[in-house]
């Protein structure tokens, strides 16, 4: 070809095909007998943490499905300074939403919620961390527990909205407006702060 200008390489249709789908997963799960597709979740079961928590909760197995959420939240929004660890606001939340994804019970999302705005304040008040990205995912967490509790039975709301009305009291001294938010959103929903 004239003029040092060359074709491109066109790939067949086949090669252009982005990564693999959960339509090609399922498609090849047709393929399992019974048998096999138990080794294939014990295949998934051993080979992470994670998944065994899935499986836990999804299947209600043990007698706290709850705590390795509560743990993974603990590790990232209560860090051992000693250990020069850091806070991650989005590996505690992603907790929650891994829980949402294997069982998502109201009562545990509103347990889990309240227990990561118990924790984030707890480390706050603690060593005095004090940090606005913190402590605006601290106030969303606070409104989204709320807003969870309000889909519970009368008879397990007050507990939480203790311990909230506790996360409010911790909060007050932070700053950045969070103990005045915080009791605004408590008094939206009609809780004594």
């Amino acid at each position: 070809m004239s003029g040092g200008k060359s074709m491109p390489d066109v790939k067949p249709k086949a090669a252009r095909k982005a990564s693999p789908s959960w339509n090609d997963v399922k498609a090849k799960l047709t393929d399992f007998d019974r048998a096999g597709l138990i080794g294939l979740v014990q295949a998934l079961y051993v080979a992470s943490k994670d998944n065994q928590a899935f499986l836990h909760a999804r299947f209600t197995l043990g007698r706290d499905v709850l705590k390795p959420y509560k743990v993974t939240i603990d590790r990232w929004l209560w860090p051992d300074a000693f250990k020069n660890q850091d806070t991650s606001v989005a590996k505690a939340k992603k907790a929650i939403s891994e829980y949402k994804k294997a069982i998502g019970q109201p009562q545990g999302l509103a347990e889990l919620m309240v227990f990561y705005c118990e924790r984030a304040s707890g480390f706050s008040a603690d060593i005095g961390y004090q940090d606005d990205g913190y402590f605006a995912a601290l106030v969303r967490m606070f409104e989204q527990s709320l807003q969870m509790i309000a889909t519970l039975p009368d008879t397990q709301r007050p507990a939480l909205w203790t311990r909230l009305a506790q996360v409010r009291r911790t909060s007050d001294s932070f700053g950045y407006g969070v103990g005045d938010d915080m009791y605004a959103l408590l008094a939206e929903y009609g809780v004594d702060g």
